[in-house]
């Protein structure tokens, strides 16, 4: 057994799930990235759960490539059972799987769009749900541990129809559910908004119209910032305090001290895109 830090980030071949892994690589922390694009070429854009890894050991942590589809409940059960015979502990777990379904980000009413979105349901929002649960009885045994759930304000604001805001709100909702049931264990849960990210998809739409998407770029965030904010957070003090919120990166960044891998302070979009939601205290069983 280790007494090292363990980590486990879900969809992180690449964009956010692969920038949060490089984030969190450091000599004494294992980072197991999952993914299904294993070979290069594969998919639409480049990255592999294999390259990621590569990287996280390159930087000095200890990267473990698992090939999981999370629409599938068996391989994630089997990835927490890996972890535990490896090193029986975890104390970070980041949910960043999901569907990126054609269409996403096409105008229009959703009717004229095809169902094919509530694949962000059925393997972003179930995944999260799924991966958290097999992970809880290592999380409860390492204990001071810390599950995020990445997000959006897609969960208050109208962003790309109903199928993707209904997904964030639930992940929202979701991590302030778990963590009542996890505060007993010293085990914190938070849901995470990220800005724009300068992910391979984004970086290609800024490089095809500079023009027109200047002054979104001028804003973004990298890949590897909400990485560092959640090892951040990992450490805090107050992450207990945090639990059960929803999060604006942007600003937990600001009091935690954090800047972006370019030493930028990427700006809070709670202004534009509206405060996110609080839910009551009440606990009914």
């Amino acid at each position: 057994m280790t007494t090292e830090r363990i980590a486990v980030v879900t969809g992180a071949s690449r964009g956010a799930g692969k920038g949060i892994a490089l984030a969190l690589a450091q000599p004494g922390t294992t980072v197991y990235v999952t993914g299904r694009t294993v070979e290069p070429g594969r998919a639409d854009l480049p990255g592999t759960i294999g390259e990621t890894a590569d990287e996280i050991t390159r930087r000095g942590g200890t990267g473990i490539a698992v090939a999981v589809d999370h629409s599938d409940d068996d391989q994630a059960d089997a990835l927490f059972d890996q972890v535990r015979a490896d090193h029986g502990r975890l104390d970070i777990l980041v949910n960043n799987a999901t569907a990126l379904p054609a269409g996403l980000t096409e105008k229009g009413p959703f009717w004229n769009k095809g169902l094919g979105l509530l694949d962000l349901h059925g393997v972003g929002l179930r995944s999260t749900y799924v991966s958290t649960y097999y992970a809880a009885p290592l999380l409860i045994e390492t204990g001071g541990g810390l599950v995020v759930h990445t997000s959006s304000f897609g969960g208050t604001c109208y962003m790309h129809g109903p199928a993707y805001g209904s997904g964030k709100a639930a992940v929202d909702k979701m991590a302030h559910d778990m963590a009542v049931d996890f505060t007993p264990f010293d085990v914190a849960v938070v849901s995470l908004y990220m800005g724009l990210l300068k992910t391979e998809r984004t970086l290609t739409a800024f490089e095809a119209n500079p023009q027109m998407y200047a002054g979104l770029a001028a804003t973004a965030e990298t890949v590897e910032f909400p990485g560092r904010i959640i090892d951040a957070l990992s450490r805090d003090p107050k992450r207990m305090e945090r639990s059960g919120q929803i999060l604006i990166g942007a600003e937990l960044a600001t009091e935690l001290g954090v800047t972006d891998v370019d030493g930028n302070q990427p700006p809070s979009h709670r202004r534009f895109l509206g405060d996110p939601p609080t839910f009551s205290a009440a606990v009914v069983e």
